[in-house]
């Protein structure tokens, strides 16, 4: 009899708690944000996500009121602000950078969690354009170049990227077994610290996002070829990677923001209406502008469904490369 009525009582507790979660959700986000947001953000200060993600931040600070803070936590790729928001609370006031590079990580590192189910995907912002530069100095004047080079010099070209596992660094992959050469993979935190080794000749070429703009148009980089499906307008005489006889997938290249998995909806709705309206405001694109990209929308929904397909992509990637996970 006891144990019949405690699971009544229970039953009327969890069907209370199932009934009032929408009012409490819609609470929550009436009040939403009462105080600070920060946005961790894998990558060091400076650089093509840091930059316009700090115009973006200022800009959404003054549409919610409150101030939007960015806290960089380099490292592991970039891919430290989604772990960290495994232990983070689901409030909406922890907020992380994701790079497209997450969706790897099930196959390419140790974690305990799903990055397509357990996190909450608020918006995508925007997508990276990759390229391979050197030195102006470089007597590597083309892919072809490239090419030639490696073969005469087994495993003696080096290659800068922002860490390893990273979309540029498989693109490389890819690269060296079509063309059947051996490259040296050179690991960095970031994209200012690649760049920068390959400005100052500490490596002899990167394979980079098009943080490597300004440092072509000022002479300083030369751009070999680029990796999307056609020809960038600002430099319309580099190749892309399918032109010079290299046909392989373009690397996933889109970037967002994500919340703790279980933040309410509501919460994350006004997450998402204020990161929109402060993405389409000229801040944010003259930002982007600046490192050769545009904004690439994606809404809550689609970003969400975006990593469930990344993530299966993503192996599809790894297994025809021939990638096996060190143990």
């Amino acid at each position: 009899m006891k144990t019949t009525r405690r699971l009544v009582m229970t039953a009327a507790l969890c069907a209370l708690g199932a009934g009032s979660f929408p009012t409490w959700a819609q609470d929550a986000a009436a009040g939403f944000p009462a105080r600070p947001i920060r946005i961790m953000l894998g990558f060091p200060p400076g650089g093509s996500t840091d930059s316009p993600m700090r115009v973006l931040a200022e800009d959404v600070s003054k549409i919610l009121g409150q101030p939007v803070v960015i806290e960089n936590k380099p490292g592991a790729a970039g891919l430290m602000p989604a772990q960290l928001l495994q232990a983070a609370q689901p409030d909406g006031y922890t907020v992380g950078v994701i790079p497209a590079n997450l969706f790897r990580l099930p196959y390419t590192g140790t974690i305990a969690w799903n990055p397509a189910t357990d996190l909450r995907y608020v918006i995508g912002l925007t997508s990276f354009v990759y390229g391979i530069v050197v030195p102006a100095s470089s007597p590597i004047k083309t892919m072809d170049d490239y090419v030639a080079y490696a073969k005469a010099h087994p495993g003696e070209l080096t290659y800068a990227t922002p860490g390893a596992y990273l979309a540029q660094h498989l693109a490389m992959e890819q690269v060296a077994r079509r063309k059947n050469i051996q490259l040296s993979h050179v690991p960095y935190k970031g994209t200012a610290e690649s760049l920068q080794a390959v400005v100052g000749s500490h490596v002899m070429s990167a394979a980079e996002t098009s943080g490597w703009g300004p440092y072509v148009e000022s002479g300083k980089l030369r751009l070999l070829v680029t990796f999307g499906e056609k020809r960038m307008n600002r430099f319309p005489d580099v190749p892309t990677l399918k032109e010079v006889g290299i046909d392989i997938p373009p690397p996933s290249a889109a970037w967002g923001l994500a919340v703790p998995k279980n933040t309410p909806a509501p919460v994350v709705r006004k997450l998402h209406d204020a990161f929109k309206q402060a993405m389409e405001q000229p801040g944010f694109r003259n930002a982007l502008a600046q490192y050769y990209m545009e904004p690439v929308y994606m809404s809550s929904e689609r970003y969400q469904q975006f990593a469930a397909e990344s993530t299966k992509r993503e192996k599809e990637l790894l297994d025809a490369i021939g990638f096996v996970r060190e143990k």
